[in-house]
């Protein structure tokens, strides 16, 4: 057997294989969506029909303001002059 026929085999085999099961998968959630698709447009026309009985439901009240309080007083740290480094004019 040619060793580049080999190696050909060897690398290619992974990828069938993976992509196979990827088709696989794709096939069963298209399934999937369907059903959630159905169970979502079920459920959007119940809410829709209960609006439209109920009608929407206004505010009961406000929420009060919250309470400001005072900002805090920032403290600035104390600047010491650094031994040994003094600025020249030139």
């Amino acid at each position: 057997m040619n060793p580049e026929l080999i190696a050909a085999a060897a690398l290619m085999a992974p990828g069938a294989t993976l992509s196979a099961a990827v088709a696989w998968s794709l096939r069963g959630s298209r399934t999937h969506s369907a059903a959630v698709r159905m169970v979502l447009a079920e459920s959007a026309a119940a809410r829709t029909a209960a609006l439209d009985e109920d009608g929407p439901t206004p505010p009961t009240e406000r929420e009060p303001a919250p309470e400001t309080a005072p900002a805090p007083a920032v403290r600035l740290a104390t600047v010491l002059p650094f031994p040994g480094a003094s600025r020249r004019a030139a």
